[in-house]
């Protein structure tokens, strides 16, 4: 999984130095920027351990002991590694069960490697490793915590699809498939075996669905922010422009094989940094 999410989230194969997240982070006062960053390391070493060759029973180890160390911060026994986290988590306000959500999702993928989900599965998957992400950042933004939920569900929802639909072939490369089993099966493709699927010609026929549910979680999630202050909106914006531009040049390229790795170029993302963080 490459969950790269939410109102705030980045490649997590990538260094967050070198990530929209990373720069879209930056503009944010200290306090805010430290919590996100923690938010960042968490999902950081919880995606880890899910995407490690490990045996499977010692990643659900490690993924239950983040589990039992949420809880410990969360019952004023923070260990170590989570020590930090007690300021950001009282500033903000965030949620136990957010946390806990990201280890759900990050888990989906532990047991057995997550081939062709059913559309319900899919979203829940969505909600799990993006928007419970995104569920957590608006409230470091300091959203109003209705239109921040809304937020979360429609931007960590579009962001994700968009991972996935950009990570087709490197995703079936360590065995994964996450495009919906009723999408496949509409396409007339009945393998949900990864490396067939990616090669199928039927596959733009799969991927199409997946476009215009994205781009409609993209508009709802500018609507939700048009109506919200500037300042509280800039570095999710910046997350939705970064990765709608990476949904458009997917579509320019197209989903037929072979398919060549897209990549907004530096002067595309310096634009939108200058255009939603500064002026």
């Amino acid at each position: 999984m490459t969950a790269e999410t939410a109102a705030a989230t980045a490649s997590y194969g990538s260094s967050a130095s070198g990530s929209s997240f990373y720069a879209a982070m930056r503009i944010l006062p200290q306090e805010q920027r430290e919590a996100m960053f923690q938010i960042y390391s968490f999902c950081r070493q919880v995606d880890d351990i899910a995407d490690s060759d490990g045996p499977r029973p010692e990643r659900m180890a490690a993924l239950q002991q983040w589990r039992d160390d949420i809880d410990a911060l969360y019952q004023g026994n923070p260990p170590a590694r989570l020590r930090d986290y007690v300021a950001s988590v009282q500033k903000f306000g965030l949620k136990r069960e957010d946390f806990l959500a990201i280890v759900d999702g990050m888990e989906m993928d532990v047991p057995q490697d997550i081939r062709a989900p059913d559309l319900a599965t899919l979203d829940l998957y969505c909600d799990r490793v993006a928007s419970a992400v995104g569920r957590l950042s608006v409230r470091v933004f300091g959203l109003a915590e209705d239109d921040g939920i809304l937020l979360a569900h429609h931007l960590g929802r579009a962001l994700q699809l968009t991972n996935i639909l950009r990570d087709i072939d490197e995703d079936a490369g360590i065995g994964r498939l996450y495009l919906p089993r009723e999408g496949l099966l509409h396409a007339g493709i009945t393998s949900a075996d990864p490396i067939k699927v990616i090669a199928d010609s039927a596959l733009p026929k799969v991927c199409t669905p997946l476009v215009i549910r994205a781009r409609a979680h993209f508009e709802k999630a500018d609507e939700i922010m048009g109506r919200n202050p500037r300042r509280v909106v800039r570095a999710p914006r910046i997350m939705s422009k970064y990765y709608r531009a990476i949904l458009e040049l997917l579509v320019a390229r197209g989903f037929a094989a072979p398919r060549t790795p897209v990549r907004v170029n530096k002067i595309a993302r310096l634009a939108i940094l200058l255009r939603y963080a500064l002026i």
